[in-house]
């Protein structure tokens, strides 16, 4: 059979090195022409922040930063764009902060510069997320791709272990679902391929010394791989699940992500054994689920999505939920009771094996 895809490749600078953050994002926005910058950063990346836009041409600090991006949170930070007459938005932390400054780019144009201070890798697609009455809506459109992104590793050094950890994993299920999502193809395969294998050799070692800057760099990008290739193959099974589960309960992003992984490869990888096959020698392993559970055996991953917040008596409603979002290209079939079984596997921490 011939090879035969269309890919399409998104436009972004991607500038990457450790402790260059503020000269970098500095070139950045003065490539963009930009003179009124609106800076998005949660109050825990403060300090962060104020270190690497001291040099940037300031108007306003917006540290209203919530997880899925209300839509009330949203509409604020736009009202502060507008208020402040801002021609730049730069957003510093993790995947809640890009979703803030893609909430007021979707309606504003501004442009983006992302400094991603986690694993998340919403910086580097063009997928905007909301959250709404306990419904969370995703979307693509252009004008939301940051257009520049600044990868420091160095700002990760203070991450908290167990966040690394859970973010590290949100970006392995980037790859994983890239694997089989409705639009996936061979370069998607590929970058998804070298990102498992980036992260499964950083995350290890941020367990090992979370200073140092080397396993930070490794995961940091393995993570930008992961999030290239899922933002061109689409959202598969995986994502769909966590989506409802963290719009619809308000579970943490990160953490449900990494306890959802290994059920979701437990599902499908019998079914596409290409995709198994290149998961399995991305981790060294004999088989793709052995080599996640291994790696996740020795980062302490997170377990159980009981541990997280969500009760017992919301899973048939979770399934039912799910399912009508379940991509019809997903390789092995998907029933209520596929999904009934796998959340109460993942709720209880079971191992899928």
């Amino acid at each position: 059979m011939s090879l035969r895809f269309e890919h399409e490749t998104l436009p972004q600078r991607v500038r990457f090195g450790a402790g260059e953050a503020a000269a970098a994002l500095a070139e950045e926005v003065e490539r963009l022409g930009g003179g009124r910058v609106m800076v998005l950063a949660g109050r825990p990346e403060a300090e962060v922040a104020a270190r690497v836009t001291a040099e940037l041409p300031v108007v306003h600090h917006h540290d209203e930063v919530v997880m899925h991006v209300p839509v009330p949170v949203a509409e604020r930070a736009r009202a502060a764009a507008a208020e402040h007459d801002a021609d730049v938005l730069v957003s510093v932390g993790g995947g809640s902060t890009t979703g803030l400054a893609k909430a007021v780019a979707l309606t504003t144009g501004l442009p983006v510069v992302a400094v991603p201070t986690t694993y998340a890798g919403s910086e580097a697609t063009n997928v905007w997320g909301r959250t709404d009455d306990g419904a969370k809506t995703t979307g693509v459109d252009p004008r939301v791709l940051p257009r520049a992104v600044v990868y420091d590793a160095s700002l990760l050094v203070s991450l908290p272990v167990d966040l690394a950890v859970a973010s590290g994993l949100n970006a392995m299920a980037h790859c994983v679902d890239s694997m089989w999502a409705p639009r996936t193809d061979p370069i998607d395969a590929a970058l998804a391929t070298e990102g498992i294998r980036a992260l499964a050799a950083g995350l290890p070692r941020i367990v090992e010394d979370p200073t140092g800057v080397a396993g930070h760099e490794q995961a940091l990008y393995g993570a930008y791989l992961a999030a290239v290739a899922f933002s061109s193959a689409g959202s598969g099974l995986h994502h769909k699940i966590c989506h409802v589960l963290g719009g619809r309960y308000d579970l943490p992003h990160a953490p449900t992500h990494a306890v959802v992984l290994p059920h979701v490869l437990a599902l499908n990888g019998p079914a596409a054994p290409e995709a198994e096959r290149r998961i399995a020698e991305a981790f060294g392993s004999d088989t793709a689920l052995d080599g996640l559970q291994a790696l996740r055996a020795r980062l302490d991953a997170p377990r159980a999505l009981r541990d997280h917040g969500l009760a017992e008596d919301v899973l048939d409603d979770a399934a039912a939920a799910v399912l009508p979002a379940v991509p019809p290209s997903n390789p092995a079939p998907v029933t209520i009771d596929t999904l009934r079984h796998l959340l109460r596997q993942a709720w209880e921490g079971a191992d899928p094996r």
